[in-house]
């Protein structure tokens, strides 16, 4: 037997609806803020993502599916979507046409990382942008729409946690004041850090291993290093959360993983989650798009990650499998007439279903209750002599003899 491949994961049958919830949820949500859908393609040139993301980031240096192609290309598996949707924005110069753009997407995205309960190497992410506008009011509505969407979710004790890593000026003051800060701690920091320290020092602030967290606790933070462009602008992004009442706290040590970010940085903490709370997070980007060839304009957006959040959520009746009628066909002389009605019903535009080989009423009524049927339409031998169907309601369990010929219109008025 051929199993799949490590830190991959199948969506059952059982996981979809429940997985149609999550997605239709999020569409709704994101749509209801003004995003419209883009649909960029799995795979890119692998220099998107080193120009994008950054070549000194663990993304990059350890977790990209990359290889090289029949025609010599570089390609890459896409680690997330900011940088492939970017591209699309300035190869089909989108923000020519609009100047200001809030774009959605929701796929799957590819990391080789060490795969951990609701971490896989392909998970689903979705991911929104808003490019064109860097007033604070427009941090704070994306802020606001990445907490509606995950409340929307199903998720509940959602905090913010926000904070600020500047602009190029003063990233370069708290880079030095950082290095300073390490210099006499090097031979204990883990040995990406140490690498770290010459080329990206901030990255160690983001590192996971214990003795790397206790050892930056006392670091310098990034807020005193601010300019007073940055601690206005974070302090209108503050301000315009209070106006709307979504709960943050500010996290100083935040810087995130990706290089490109600029001022406002977030993460969506999902209190109940225990230790590994954040099922997503974003921050604005000023010269991403620059530096992929398109327009001076800058852009927010953030990502939520679907497979943890899925973790979380009840089989409730809001995206349970349910189907409006179970056809019970109960003898070989019958199936013509369940297979017409069947039929009938779908072209109709309801849900139904039905077993053409040879089951007991008993074994029926347990397929009905397996997907959900709202309804039971039994049709035997006494039923075809009088042209009608046992309807049976699975709720309250009261059955009604209606004609087969007033079968839809009585499905219909009960739908509709």
């Amino acid at each position: 037997m051929i199993k799949i491949i490590k830190g991959f994961h199948d969506i059952l049958p059982d996981e979809a609806q429940r997985w149609d919830f999550l997605v239709r949820t999020s569409e709704t949500t994101l749509e209801s803020f003004g995003f419209r859908k883009i649909v960029p393609p799995i795979m890119e040139r692998t220099e998107l993502f080193v120009r994008g993301i950054g070549e000194v980031t663990d993304i990059v240096e350890k977790e990209m599916y990359t290889f090289e192609d029949l025609g010599g290309d570089r390609l890459s598996l896409r680690p997330e979507a900011t940088a492939g949707i970017l591209r699309a924005v300035v190869e089909h110069s989108l923000l020519r046409r609009e100047p200001f753009l809030k774009l959605y997407t929701i796929g799957p995205m590819f990391r080789r990382e060490r795969p951990s309960k609701g971490r896989f190497r392909q998970f689903f992410q979705v991911n929104a942008e808003v490019l064109g506008d860097n007033s604070p009011f427009t941090d704070a509505e994306t802020i606001a729409a990445a907490h509606a969407l995950v409340s929307a979710l199903g998720a509940t004790d959602l905090v913010m946690e926000i904070n600020s890593v500047g602009c190029g000026n003063c990233r370069s003051e708290y880079r030095g004041r950082l290095q300073e800060f390490l210099s006499g701690r090097l031979d204990k920091l883990c040995n990406d850090c140490q690498r770290r320290y010459e080329s990206n020092p901030l990255r160690v602030l983001d590192c996971k291993v214990q003795e790397c967290v206790e050892l930056v606790a006392d670091a310098p933070l990034i807020l005193d290093s601010l300019d007073d462009s940055c601690r206005e602008h974070f302090q209108g992004v503050q301000d315009a959360l209070d106006l709307v009442e979504i709960p943050y706290r500010i996290e100083p040590r935040m810087v995130r993983g990706l290089d490109y970010y600029t001022r406002t940085a977030f993460e969506i903490i999902h209190e109940d989650l225990g230790r590994s709370k954040a099922v997503g997070g974003g921050g604005r980007y000023d010269r991403l798009l620059l530096e992929l060839g398109g327009p001076d304009e800058s852009g927010i957006g953030f990502a939520v990650g679907l497979e943890r959040l899925a973790m979380g959520l009840s089989d409730d009746e809001g995206y349970s499998r349910a189907t409006d009628a179970y056809v019970a066909i109960l003898g070989e002389e019958c199936r013509g007439a369940g297979f017409r009605i069947v039929d009938s019903l779908r072209k109709a535009g309801l849900s139904a279903d039905a077993r053409y080989s040879k089951k007991s009423l008993k074994a029926q009524m347990k397929i009905a209750d397996k997907i959900g049927a709202k309804k039971v339409l039994m049709i035997g031998e006494d039923e075809l002599a009088r042209e009608e169907v046992t309807v049976r309601d699975m709720r309250s369990k009261e059955q009604t003899a209606v004609k087969i010929r007033d079968i839809v219109q009585h499905m219909q008025g009960d739908k509709y």
